[in-house]
């Protein structure tokens, strides 16, 4: 018989009264006849395929099935099937937890969520860690670009959610890496072309594959867009370099290299509501007065290292790179004349670099094999930094006269251990990490009316978090984990207070997170999870003023988040595939606070809803491939309402902020592919938003001028081609 919820759950949190049931119907189901075996890393094809094997939220390969923690895998089958791998937003919709959102805004990136952490961000991507090859993505004060990730050689992208996240540090309320692929097998080159709706074109060149020993991996691509709406072109070309080798026995060497360009990509701003009723693909006026725009020149550089001496394992990854931004912002001219105003123009040249020693080391514990991981991270990136007006004379939108001059300097120190122990049917994870985040700003800028803003500011915290997993069946994993992290402010938050200067008195967020999970095997053809949490957060950074170009922020007391994940994926049949996914997510303040300043201040009361955040999120796709070389597919995707401040829309004043309205997508894909000899030619097909639905993709929390508004288009096609020449 499968076991059943003891009464002492029923007195449990709600966490795990709700999770209870998930586990007696999974243990039932794996006790049926037909039950599966569990995965085994390299398996026969089934359950292998489903429980894929990943590397995050333990530092070493394990299988996703038995990891006590929330952690999913996307391959390259599933970024590259019917997807024009532009977007990470494309690969990671199916994966619980995340949002994801497109804003149709290439000055801005994507809009990234994990259980709530990250929803309030104005642009780039805060509060998520995010990687390539071993290389952050984010800077050591938590800010990140999710543009930096090359889709076309990406393997696979790992997704870690919940506690074990914070044993990556500072600003780890989620983690994302994307690991590229090696060169392998008999060289090869790849040409590819796209076009689609707005003027979309991407060209791709790629050479890949294996001679002596040495993989290599080459990849270049432009992508060009007019944009969905009006001011929003972009012109992006990237560049991927991997060779990877054995330089001796037990031992593994990849060196990779990649760049990012974009040229004057412009911003079209957000829309306030009647703007985005009377026209979607319209701009704010403020957006072609200025000619907003942003430009890019990224980067970077690594190595990752890994040497077998006996039985432990040396791990070395260490990178350096390089990234400038010029930003015309739409300020205008009368706010810039308070004399401590940074200007409308943001220029900045980063330099950034860093590297993670740790050692493996399996030993024999008990009945089991106990596997200890400590380790020693440094990460440091430093600014040189100018504000300039955005106007000369009555011309707006160039370059004036100087307003900020600065060297902003951010170093992180982590040393951390972990321990994972398996034996039999359990599975135990624990481990503590030190963070230790320092932020420096040696202001050079010194003038009547704007005094000295130098100063330093240190942040640190022991992290610590554990998990556990136990096979309630062959087929049936219960886990449950907490942990404990930070979020340190970023420059970007500490650069304004209401009074002008750096905001040295925000505090860093604390959060403390509990979830509990099942994992099942229904058959050889089904794999479903299941999880729930819950995250608490004392001193949450929130918007407090943005008005006149600034975003100033503000502790704001307390939050609760509590949630539901559920994913599914089944092979229906040898033709015939399914996924799904849902999260539940009820997120709010758990204390009530003040905001604004002045005739503006409001009170934010206890049980609003945190902005940014949706209720519902849910993912659905069913794919039918009847012959080996053709794959067709429909996507459903659905978002619930969001709240586009704290206030949810119960603050007098004549902006409307209503939220955000929930919406459905329905996409279509085909994809096609022939072979001849050494050839391979493949094609694409997609039509996006098939009932050409109006919607709001994604909103600007707090913006101060109520433009919170960015809308997703309307209906969109694509197609595109590749030939392939394999020597």
């Amino acid at each position: 018989m499968p076991p059943s919820c003891p009464p002492a759950a029923r007195r449990s949190p709600p966490v795990l009264r709700v999770l209870c049931p998930c586990l007696a119907a999974a243990a039932q189901l794996a006790w049926m006849p037909a039950r599966a075996q569990p995965p085994q890393a390299g398996g026969p094809a089934g359950p292998a395929q489903l429980a894929p094997v990943v590397v995050s939220g333990s530092y070493r390969e394990v299988s996703s099935f038995t990891a006590p923690y929330s952690v999913d895998s996307v391959d390259a089958r599933r970024i590259g099937d019917g997807q024009l791998r532009i977007n990470a937003s494309e690969a990671l919709a199916r994966v619980p937890g995340l949002v994801v959102q497109n804003r149709q805004n290439y000055a801005q990136d994507l809009q990234i969520s994990s259980r709530g952490f990250g929803a309030q961000t104005p642009f780039g991507v805060r509060g998520l860690k995010l990687y390539t090859d071993g290389i952050p993505a984010s800077t050591p004060d938590g800010q990140g670009q999710a543009a930096t990730f090359n889709l076309d050689t990406a393997d696979r992208i790992e997704v870690l959610r919940g506690p074990m996240a914070t044993l990556y540090g500072s600003n780890a309320g989620g983690v994302i890496q994307v690991f590229s692929r090696d060169g392998q097998g008999r060289p090869r080159l790849t040409a590819e072309g796209l076009a689609g709706s707005d003027g979309l074109f991407k060209r791709r060149l790629g050479a890949e594959g294996s001679m002596d020993g040495v993989g290599f991996v080459l990849d270049a691509s432009r992508f060009s867009s007019d944009g969905y709406r009006d001011h929003s072109a972009v012109r992006r070309d990237q560049t991927f370099a991997k060779i990877n080798l054995e330089p001796g026995p037990g031992s593994r060497l990849a060196l990779v290299f990649s760049s990012l360009d974009q040229k004057d990509t412009q911003d079209p701003l957000g829309l306030s509501w009647s703007q985005y009723r009377q026209d979607p693909r319209s701009v704010a006026p403020q957006a072609l007065q200025f000619d907003t725009r942003k430009s890019i020149r990224h980067r970077q550089g690594g190595l990752q290292y890994e040497h077998r001496i006996g039985a432990g394992t040396l791990q070395l990854n260490a990178y350096a790179g390089t990234r400038r931004v010029i930003q015309y912002l739409a300020i205008p001219q009368a706010p810039q004349n308070n004399p401590t105003h940074a200007g409308g123009v943001i220029d900045f040249e980063r330099r950034f670099h860093g590297a993670d020693l740790r050692w493996q080391q399996p030993l024999r514990l008990g009945q089991g094999e106990l596997t200890v991981t400590g380790g020693l991270a440094y990460d440091r990136s430093q600014d040189d930094r100018q504000g300039y007006e955005n106007f000369v004379g009555s011309q707006l939108g160039v370059r004036g006269r100087l307003r900020r001059d600065e060297t902003d300097t951010v170093t992180a120190v982590d040393p951390y251990v972990q321990a994972s122990w398996e034996a039999g049917r359990w599975t135990v994870l624990a481990g503590l990490r030190h963070s230790s985040v320092r932020t420096r700003v040696d202001d050079r800028y010194v003038a009547p009316g704007n005094g000295d803003d130098s100063g330093s500011q240190r942040y640190s915290m022991y992290a610590p978090a554990a998990g556990v997993s136990y096979a309630l069946a062959p087929s049936v994993q219960a886990y449950v984990s907490a942990g404990r992290g930070f979020e340190t402010p970023s420059l970007a938050e500490l650069a304004y207070t209401q009074d002008g200067g750096f905001n040295h008195g925000l505090r860093p967020s604390r959060s403390r997170q509990v979830e509990a999970g099942v994992k099942a095997l229904l058959g050889e053809r089904t794999q479903l999870n299941a999880a729930v949490f819950q995250v608490d957060t004392d001193d949450e950074m929130v918007v407090a003023l943005a008005q006149g170009g600034r975003t100033v922020y503000q502790n704001a007391g307390k939050t609760r988040r509590r949630g539901l994940e559920l994913s599914i994926d089944s092979r229906l049949h040898s033709q015939w595939r399914a996924a799904a996914a849902l999260t539940l997510l009820d997120a709010t303040y758990a204390s009530s606070f003040r905001s604004g300043s002045g005739a503006d201040a409001y009170t934010v009361s206890r049980g609003n809803k945190l902005p940014g955040v949706p209720a519902v999120s849910a993912y659905a796709e069913l794919t039918w491939s009847p012959r080996p070389w053709v794959s067709t597919g429909l996507e459903a995707v659905y978002r619930g309402k969001v709240y586009v401040d704290d206030s949810n829309n119960g603050r007098p004043g004549d902006i409307d902020r209503r939220p955000a309205p929930a919406y459905g997508l329905l996409n279509w894909r085909a994809q096609f592919e022939q072979r001849s000899g050494p050839w391979t030619f493949t094609q694409l097909l997609r039509l996006d938003n098939l009932l050409d639905r109006d919607y709001v993709g994604s909103v600007i929390v707090g913006d101060g001028n109520g433009r919170f508004y960015e809308p997703g288009p309307g209906l969109s096609w694509y197609a595109g081609a590749s030939v392939q020449y394999t020597f």
